[in-house]
Order: structure tokens, then C-alpha cells, then sequence
């Protein structure tokens, strides 16, 4: 793997961990202060759809195969997430850009797209990857979850006094990854064809 192939791979992870972390979390908490239910419907089924990324990451650190195939998928996922809904495409259109909450989220919808297009590029550039994350030339995909294992460890260590192994890891993300799966398919079947892309923020909250 070239040096500057490693480099836009170091560089799209740390620009994702604000887009796709960061301002959402940002975003949340200054629409939940602002009472727009529109957003926090947006974000509520961002987060939802995200929880792939994360199990993607697991994934890295329990070095499963297609752990770069399914990091791939949940940025599609998400990207599609937060253009899907018409009724909240509609009422964004609604406001003017002098309204900062809502032009702010456009501008982070357009950049996590952009992150999105990132990363499938560098997937197409490194396809045998995509088939097995544990080669060589696949390194540099695995060193960004090595701080986000640090982390986990510390935590696991303090709960329950192990360390958290590869072993751990790899059964962890794949079970996590079954119920996800199971979780969206149920959707796509039960509910998707009731509610179409009408997200009902309107009533988001109310329950």
C-alpha cells in the first residue's frame, strides 16, 4: 500500500470521527435546546443506522475478514439515512440559511456524503481488502480502531477484570452485527412498507 494511500486512509478516519461523531452529537444537543423536532428526528434515526459503523470497528479489532465491507455499507447506510425521509427534506427546505441549526445540518449532511464517496474510493482502490482485512497491505485500515481498543479495554478491564481479546472482540461484533441485521431487515419487511419515507417527526417526542 502506497504512502499516500495510507495517509488519505489516516486522514478520512479522523475527518469521519467529527462528521460522523462529533457535530452529530453537537447537533443533538443544540436541537433538543432549540425544540426542533425535525432534526432530532434526523438524528435519532442517524444514530440508529450508525450503530453499524461502530460494530464495523468491533469488527477491526476482532480482525474479521469483511470487517472493511461492512464499515463500507454502514457509511452507504448512513448516508441514505439522512437523505431518505421526505417529509424532513421538505421542512428543512422550509428554512432560510440565516436559521444556523438547520444550515449547519445541511452543510454536516453534505460532508458526511463527501466522507461517504472517501471512503468507497479508497474501498475500489483497495479491493482485496474489502475480501480480507488481515493481509499486509491492509494494515493501515486497522491501526485507526487500535485507539478505540485502548479505550474498550480500559473499560472492560475496570467492569469485569479481563482484558477485552481479539477472541472477545470478533464474537462480540458478530453477534452485535446478527441483531442489527435482524433489526433492519424487520424494519424493511414490518414497517417500511406502512410508513414509507415519511419519518412522522411531527409527533416525534409526544409518546
Amino acid at each position: 500500500m502506497s504512502f499516500f494511500n495510507e495517509i488519505t486512509i489516516w486522514i478520512t478516519f479522523r475527518i469521519s470521527a467529527v462528521f460522523i461523531v462529533g457535530l452529530p452529537i453537537v447537533l443533538l444537543i443544540w436541537s433538543i435546546k432549540e425544540k426542533n423536532k425535525v432534526i432530532q428526528k434526523l438524528l435519532s434515526n442517524y444514530w440508529r443506522i450508525s450503530i453499524l459503523f461502530f460494530i464495523s470497528l468491533i469488527l477491526f479489532v476482532g480482525k474479521v475478514s469483511f470487517s472493511l465491507l461492512v464499515l463500507n455499507i454502514s457509511i452507504i447506510l448512513m448516508t441514505i439515512c439522512i437523505w431518505f425521509w421526505s417529509d424532513i427534506n421538505a421542512e428543512l427546505n422550509e428554512y432560510k440559511i440565516s436559521h444556523s441549526l438547520t444550515f449547519t445540518t445541511k452543510i454536516w449532511r453534505w460532508a458526511i456524503t463527501f466522507i461517504a464517496i472517501a471512503f468507497l474510493l479508497q474501498g475500489i482502490n483497495n479491493l482485496s481488502c474489502l475480501e480480507t482485512i488481515n493481509s499486509e497491505e491492509c494494515i493501515s485500515w486497522i491501526e485507526p480502531s487500535k485507539n478505540l481498543y485502548l479505550i474498550i479495554n480500559k473499560s472492560f478491564r475496570f467492569l469485569f477484570g479481563a482484558n477485552f481479546s481479539e477472541p472477545v472482540a470478533k464474537f462480540l461484533s458478530l453477534f452485535s452485527l446478527l441483531i442489527y441485521s435482524l433489526g433492519l431487515l424487520q424494519w424493511m419487511i414490518i414497517r417500511f412498507p406502512k410508513t414509507g419515507r415519511n419519518s412522522d417527526f411531527s409527533n416525534y417526542g409526544d409518546n
